[in-house]
């Protein structure tokens, strides 16, 4: 659990970085796995995960697909950025745990607890919220749409690539992440080179801080959480991702949050709470308390 809400706090913090770069999409990504690779090479050959019979060739098969699943989840979310900005593409990218939820019951038969379709409920109508009220200044109509369409693309290549990610269990989640952004270098290194390498200290310290940081460091944590969580739990915590989203967008970029969506916020954050600490919903509502036993 400490390891999934450090990884979601990381996460949170990525989209003030991609907007400060001001590099395409395509570039930031590139280089965001390229620096990761760089720290993540090293880490797997000191503890020895670069050995052969570490992982199978069916594995192997398996994280290259969670690989492209990933690359295309972050180039769809920081798209999404500029058409409906960094909060409301967060929290619309946030439906991800549904998606993981009903991913995991129908590929693997996880069953759901009533009490757990009520929390996501709870958490769904937080997300409503967050999202019928655009930040002030939004963009133009088909442009905020757009955004919402390639924040739900994302959500989705998320969910995917997380389900995959529990088919590896015993596979380093260093190893899993090398895989990815190895994955992600080559997909994506012919068109990082059709543009201009960056300029300046600024363009590169933040696309360094993204590998190192929100990829290398990041996603050790979070693929170590997955393959230690059930699904459930797992997108529980992942709501805490854009509620730190959301803050980091209103104190990097002033972006004002209306009353609806400070509302939101904090019912996601109750569902989150209610759902990992396995709150009962009877002991909750008033009409539903029991007296206590003699």
């Amino acid at each position: 659990m400490l390891e999934m809400v450090a990884a979601m706090v990381i996460s949170g913090t990525i989209g003030w970085l991609v907007v400060v770069s001001g590099r395409p999409v395509t570039q930031v990504v590139f280089w965001r796995c390229a620096f990761g690779a760089l720290v993540l090479i090293p880490v797997c050959l000191a503890r020895g995960y670069l050995r052969p019979g570490q992982i199978t060739g069916r594995q192997a098969l398996l994280a290259v697909a969670g690989g492209v699943a990933i690359v295309a989840n972050w180039l769809l979310l920081f798209s999404a950025y500029a058409g409906a900005s960094i909060s409301i593409a967060t929290a619309v990218y946030n439906t991800q745990p549904f998606m993981l939820v009903a991913l995991g019951a129908l590929c693997l038969g996880e069953r759901i607890t009533g009490a757990k379709v009520a929390w996501l409920v709870l958490a769904f109508g937080g997300m409503l919220l967050i999202v019928q009220a655009r930040p002030g200044g939004g963009a133009a109509h088909g442009s905020y749409l757009g955004g919402i369409a390639l924040a739900l693309g994302a959500a989705f290549c998320y969910a995917l690539a997380a389900l995959i990610a529990k088919q590896l269990r015993g596979v380093p989640p260093h190893l899993i992440a090398l895989i990815h952004v190895l994955v992600g270098s080559v997909l994506l290194l012919p068109l990082a080179l059709r543009a201009d390498l960056p300029a300046g200290a600024l363009p590169w310290a933040t696309l360094a801080t993204m590998g190192v940081v929100h990829t290398g460091l990041m996603y050790i944590l979070l693929y170590g959480a997955i393959q230690k969580l059930p699904t459930h739990l797992t997108g529980a915590l992942s709501f805490i991702y854009p509620i730190v989203a959301i803050l980091v967008d209103r104190l990097a970029f002033g972006h004002q949050l209306h009353l609806s969506q400070v509302g939101g916020a904090a019912l996601i954050l109750l569902a989150a709470a209610g759902m990992t600490l396995g709150w009962p919903w009877r002991g909750l509502l008033p009409w539903g308390a029991r007296k206590p036993s003699a």
